[in-house]
């Protein structure tokens, strides 16, 4: 849907607001409404249908103090009016306004406003509530490839969470691209020229936990021959980024919490309490079912770190970006060796796009990354398409009663070490594994 067609409801109990939206939108839509009283949205929706709702977070008629907004949006939801919601908020009262998203709203805007984005707002919530692509996402995308509506929405989203300080948490299976995202919202974010310090916690042993994170002073333990900071001192007023955060223990858990709670950290071996200002981003691959059970995982942790949850879809549900991102890949490494610029034919496009990539993104990228290495010409056949070992290997097992899944696996690890004379970064890379995937498959078969 186009603007100039659209009817507006804008809800307020600022008439100033009313007379600036009004007039702003008056010659660029079909309709415009206006009401100052919440309690007249039910009646006027009953009456007939809008496009879009504007609605303010907070009346001085409080129905549910400082969750107003909240409520009437639920409420219209309630009423099965079809018009996508934007909500008005104050910078103050922005976490509210990022908790709107989670209840349904398609958007939201802060006051004041630049009337140029605002229109631009009204425009791309208007196309995304009618399937349209949306135009404004392309400078946040940056590295991240994807025109399929999944990623669009994740893009939309993201764009409009990154310039909050909300709590992140990043859902999605090995390989979908979570850290993209995460420094993405950093780099969008009021933060953006402070640091980013990513950690991968789930590699971390209890002993070096508190070390890492939240550092120590010198011969606190055996080896803590200087004083060091920790990773949040260093993030200081930046964003920490902890990866495989479904993986740290209990104990690690509380370590943590209770940083997030107070805002301060303690290094091993003193009593002092520092002061640290950041923003937390986390990811997992486990599911949100598996988080939310107590005895893994603590709930009180899980309303800290998720003010905002993203989740990032497999590769084999966003299948037309499939080849798009073959083809960004097959020209960064032809790039990379200095080869001829490449081309994928069609029968290797419909390999690829047959495959269902248990290895999501990342896979696709080493496998096309062999691709152009093995190739002798300037054109990618499906002979030069091959997928990850470790996961043909698990494909197979399933076909074939008699194997058994654990042997072929361990099997097929060992083989990819020796062929990379013992480098577990190449070993990883080739199995289309994280290193610390590949550490713990090592501790499981005892290799």
């Amino acid at each position: 849907m186009v603007l100039k067609n659209a009817s507006i409801l804008i809800v307020d109990d600022d008439t100033d607001i009313l007379t600036a939206v009004r007039l702003l939108l008056k010659t660029e839509t079909a309709e415009v409404v206006t009401e100052k009283n919440p309690e007249n949205i039910r009646s006027i929706l009953q009456k007939r249908s809008f496009d879009m709702i504007m609605l303010d977070m907070n009346f001085t008629s409080s129905i549910n103090t400082g969750n107003e907004g909240i409520f009437w949006l639920n409420a219209i939801k309630k009423m099965g009016s079809k018009a996508a919601v934007i909500m008005i908020t104050a910078y103050g009262d922005i976490d509210l306004a990022v908790r709107s998203l989670k209840e349904g709203a398609a958007d939201f805007v802060v006051k004041p406003w630049h009337n140029e984005k605002l229109l631009q707002t009204i425009k791309d919530t208007l196309a995304k509530n009618h399937g349209l692509p949306v135009t404004s996402t392309s400078d946040f995308q940056q590295g991240m490839i994807g025109n399929s509506a999944i990623m669009q929405d994740i893009f939309h989203k993201t764009m409009k969470i990154a310039p909050t300080d909300a709590n992140i948490l990043i859902l999605g299976e090995n390989g979908t691209g979570k850290d993209l995202i995460a420094k993405a919202i950093h780099d969008h974010s009021l933060r953006k020229d402070k640091p980013f310090i990513k950690v991968d916690v789930g590699a971390l042993t209890d002993s070096l936990f508190e070390s890492e994170l939240f550092g120590h002073k010198k011969g606190a333990f055996t080896d803590a021959r200087e004083d060091r900071i920790g990773r949040f001192e260093a993030a200081h007023g930046g964003t920490v980024f902890l990866d495989e955060i479904g993986n740290i223990s209990l104990v690690q858990q509380a370590k943590l919490l209770s940083v997030l709670q107070n805002r301060t950290v303690i290094r091993l071996g003193t009593n002092e309490q520092i002061p640290v200002n950041i923003r937390l981003i986390c990811a997992t691959n486990l599911p949100l079912n598996e988080l939310a059970n107590e005895q893994k995982f603590r709930k009180d942790l899980i309303y800290r770190i998720n003010t905002v949850e993203l989740t990032m879809p497999p590769l084999r549900k966003r299948e037309e970006d499939v080849v798009l991102l073959a083809n960004h890949f097959a020209s960064v490494y032809a790039t990379k060796y200095l080869k001829p610029s490449m081309t994928i034919d069609q029968k290797a496009k419909d390999k690829l796009m047959a495959y269902p990539f248990p290895g999501n993104v990342r896979e696709l990228q080493y496998s096309i990354e062999r691709a152009v290495i093995m190739s002798e010409g300037n054109e990618l056949s499906a002979d030069d398409i091959i997928f990850s070992p470790l996961e043909h290997a698990l494909t197979n097992s399933q076909e074939d009663d008699d194997l058994k899944l654990s042997t072929i696996e361990k099997n097929t690890i060992l083989k990819v070490i020796e062929k990379n004379h013992g480098n577990i970064t190449k070993a990883a890379r080739e199995l289309g594994l994280t290193r610390t995937a590949l550490y713990r498959r090592l501790s499981k078969y005892d290799i």
